[in-house]
């Protein structure tokens, strides 16, 4: 969940140790889940729950959630900014494998996945050496990730590049809570993507529809705007979707599948349902670090090094 007031109240620090790290909403494994954390993610340690400790955390984008203790590695404030610090590979590729060793019949150390971001040591026979949070060292194919500071320089914000990823995803699978490659729900999706080009929104449909430009009539829409769905209650709109927007009626989103849609009766694509619960569209790209709630990992202070 959501939690503003929490912001300055960590007790300690950790980063997510694991591809994808699930956060619940109690500390239990049957617990609901509410989120997801990407392999090299600073996070805020707010305290410890449950019969194993379960270490209650925040993310950069605010939200919080119970996490399994092997998840995360905690880790001291200096080791902390220490990571923070490092040269990094941030994964490319939607999906890698790290191995022991430089070799593609290494035995497997770990999967990773689009997003996730790694201690960098040196380049070996086509592959990285990285690190864990933990301090276990493999390598990943050279292909399928980039040194973080040069990977900062060339990636794109631009609408065309966002799509392109947006559209890279099509027909992955529904995961409720889900952000990452392996399973998405509508605003995890749109959190995943937007995170492949270093951009940081709020996690949940609610709270993305509340930065960025709202703009009203579909006619004012362009490629790589936000569309948002839900229903009016009163003079009030309520958010419960989004998608990113094509351009010429069609739209992308995550409901059962990530699938493209139209607002058009004509087309084949029509998707009578969200157009009638249409209610407007967001505008993000041109105001990142220029608004609040839209912002890089250089600029966001959970990556902060002091």
């Amino acid at each position: 969940m959501l939690v503003p007031a929490l912001l300055n109240a960590q007790t300690g620090f950790g980063v997510v140790n694991i591809s994808v790290c699930n956060l619940r909403d109690t500390p239990r494994y049957s617990a609901e889940m509410v989120s997801q954390g990407l392999l090299g993610t600073p996070v805020h340690i707010l305290r410890h729950g449950g019969d194993y400790g379960w270490p209650e955390v925040m993310t950069p984008e605010g939200y919080t959630g119970w996490v399994h203790k092997d998840a995360i590695t905690e880790m001291s404030e200096k080791d902390y900014r220490a990571w923070n610090a490092s040269e990094k590979v941030v994964v490319t590729a939607l999906f890698s494998i790290v191995r022991e060793t430089p070799s593609p019949r290494g035995a497997v150390l770990s999967d990773v996945v689009g997003g996730d971001r790694l201690k960098l040591h040196f380049r070996s026979r086509g592959f990285w050496k990285v690190e864990f949070p933990d301090g276990r060292t493999g390598y990943i194919p050279g292909r399928d990730a980039e040194p973080e500071s040069s990977w900062r320089a060339r990636v794109s914000h631009d609408a065309p590049d966002v799509l392109a990823t947006a559209l890279s995803m099509n027909g992955f699978p529904y995961l409720w809570a889900g952000m990452s490659p392996k399973g998405m729900d509508c605003s995890g999706y749109v959190r995943a993507v937007l995170w492949m080009h270093d951009i940081i929104i709020p996690r949940d449909a609610s709270e993305q529809a509340l930065v960025g430009e709202s703009i009203y009539g579909r006619e004012n829409l362009i490629p790589g705007d936000l569309v948002f769905f839900g229903r009016m209650d009163g003079d009030t709109p309520r958010v419960s979707h989004v998608g990113f927007y094509l351009g010429d009626e069609r739209f992308i989103h995550c409901l059962g599948l990530v699938k493209i849609a139209s607002f058009d009766p004509e087309s084949p694509e029509y998707d009578a349902y969200n157009t009638g619960r249409y209610l407007f569209g967001g505008r993000v790209l041109p105001y990142l670090n220029a608004r609040p709630g839209i912002t890089t990992s250089a600029e966001n202070g959970f990556y902060s090094q002091k």
